[in-house]
């Protein structure tokens, strides 16, 4: 056990056999538990997710990390992951363990286990199966033979009889372990949304939701099959020494971002706005509901989230918008993703009712029940890019939007971006550019093939010479 268990520190990966097999649940319930228990427990996600990620934040009590073979290189994984683990560390999966884009698995659950070498837990959904559990596990642990499948969690069980014909298929036929069998239970149900679940950063409703989960989870889980990977579950000491590796130094500049963020927009990523911080950039936050003026600051970001669902008390907010048209016609800098996008059009239509938005941009969004963009995305940067400083040339990144920006006949638009895959704005282009405004519906990601950080707070630094 010792090779999971190094300085004081054991990981797990939560994984499934597919999607919705409830290891987002899992890893909720085990997160808010450790925590609880005051553990240091750092969580991660696999993949481009925010919404997982800002759950596993508020469970944790700790903010959560991606880790996306799309957008970073296996060295920047392996940093991130090295510089962010403390004492547990849970990593969450995405879709099933052998799912991925690469068709030999290189971007897989699988393969991210493997890099960072830690254990997977595979949570396997059991409705509608019983001695059919052994030749599924069979098949997952002989198929990659790297990969460190240690146990499973046996998730949707149904009766106590069924609980019973699956742990005898399981330990009769494999040598997994079996970390806990968890009943069918209308608590452990969270309402989708979209892209997935309800946004994290609507506390009150997250809290009472995460709560429940981890009472079902603790008396689901077997203690004594988790200590054999190196995690008790004793009350801790709280270690206020145990401080995360930090490899950045800080770049010191004198800049303040105006950063939204509220129930509506939530969609950051935590080493984006770290980025920020370590170029020297001072946060300061905005609540697009509650505020009425913009603060004094050189620039604004707008990230993504679901403005559509809060559009009726955004656009009663209408001295707050006004600030902020006002703040980006006198040519200051302003960046939005997806949500910031469609907050700043002329208005957003929502179950047959239209809302007016900031208007800036000069077309309307209509929501659709199929998403408009799904998925990653190859951008090509234009030689027109408004922050000067980003190079041209393919970069990665990833969109999920249900909502269409439909631009008023006329405008001529200009735009940063090619989309090479995806859609975008209008499945050709993307970044939309108005003054030393730009708006995309794809989400971007600071790392080393995009700095993109970097970049903006060099835009920043020159429109204050200017």
């Amino acid at each position: 056990m010792s090779k999971y268990k190094v300085n004081n520190t054991a990981s797990v990966y939560v994984s499934a056999a597919h999607k919705s097999s409830g290891k987002t649940i899992i890893s909720l319930g085990l997160s808010r538990i450790f925590s609880d228990l005051n553990h240091n427990i750092q969580t991660f996600k696999k993949g481009p997710d925010y919404i997982d990620m800002g759950w596993l934040s508020f469970a944790s009590r700790r903010k959560s990390y991606n880790l996306d073979f799309n957008t970073q290189t296996s060295k920047e994984i392996k940093d991130l992951y090295k510089n962010k683990k403390t004492n547990i560390n849970l990593i969450e999966g995405n879709k099933g363990l052998y799912d991925g884009v690469n068709l030999h698995g290189k971007d897989d659950n699988s393969a991210m286990s493997i890099l960072l070498d830690v254990p997977v837990i595979l949570v396997i959904d059991t409705q509608g199966i019983t001695r059919g559990i052994a030749p599924l596990l069979q098949g997952y642990v002989n198929f990659e033979k790297k990969c460190n499948i240690k146990g499973i969690i046996l998730n949707k069980v149904s009766t106590e009889r069924h609980e019973s014909k699956l742990i005898n298929s399981v330990e009769n036929y494999t040598d997994l372990k079996i970390l806990g069998s968890v009943r069918k239970n209308k608590d452990l149900v969270i309402s989708e949304r979209h892209l997935g679940l309800i946004p994290a950063n609507e506390k009150k409703v997250v809290e009472k939701k995460i709560n429940a989960i981890s009472n079902i989870i603790s008396e689901s889980i077997s203690k004594k099959e988790f200590s054999a990977l190196g995690i008790n579950f004793k009350k801790q000491k709280i270690d206020k020494k145990i401080v995360q590796n930090i490899t950045t130094k800080k770049v010191i500049t004198k800049i303040k971002i105006g950063v939204f963020y509220d129930s509506s927009f939530g969609f950051y990523y935590a080493d984006d706005i770290e980025n920020l911080k370590k170029y020297g950039a001072e946060i300061v936050y905005i609540n697009a509901v509650k505020n009425k003026k913009i603060p004094n600051v050189d620039a604004i970001f707008i990230g993504g989230g679901f403005p559509e669902i809060n559009a009726e008390k955004l656009s009663k907010n209408k001295i707050l918008m006004l600030n902020l048209k006002k703040f980006i016609e006198e040519e200051k800098p302003c960046y939005a993703e997806c949500g910031g996008l469609m907050y700043l059009s002329e208005s957003i239509k929502y179950n047959s009712k239209k809302y007016k938005m900031v208007g800036i941009i000069p077309g309307c969004v209509n929501m659709s029940e199929k998403p408009i963009g799904r998925g990653y995305v190859k951008l090509e940067v234009k030689k027109n890019h408004l922050w000067n400083s980003a190079p041209t040339g393919i970069i990665n990144a990833h969109e999920f939007h249900h909502a269409n920006l439909i631009l008023n006949k006329g405008v001529k638009s200009n735009f940063s971006y090619n989309v090479k895959r995806g859609y975008g704005i209008n499945g050709k282009s993307d970044g939309y550019m108005y003054k030393k405004l730009l708006a995309n519906f794809t989400h971007l990601r600071n790392t080393e093939q995009y700095p993109w950080v970097k970049y903006f707070i060099n835009f920043i630094k020159e429109s204050k010479n200017d």
